[in-house]
């Protein structure tokens, strides 16, 4: 495989990676606020969940693509 594609897709993956860590940041200050204005999170966390899925699926790419540049 072409080096330069892997380190692109890897360039790639780490903004992905660290936007979704932002967006999970995010999503759990999120559910915070609710909590302390006593509403229903169920939906909140839902998405959340949904956000750490995405978030173990990236940090997999990005392992997937540093093993590719091993010697």
């Amino acid at each position: 495989m072409d080096k330069t594609f892997v380190y692109d897709a890897l360039r790639q993956v780490e903004r992905d990676v660290v936007e979704g860590e932002r967006r999970l940041a995010e999503q759990e200050r999120a559910i915070l606020q609710l909590k302390r204005e006593g509403k229903d999170t169920a939906t909140a966390e839902a998405e959340l969940d949904t956000l750490r899925r995405a978030q173990r699926v990236l940090d997999q790419d990005r392992q997937r693509l540093l093993s590719l540049l091993q010697p």
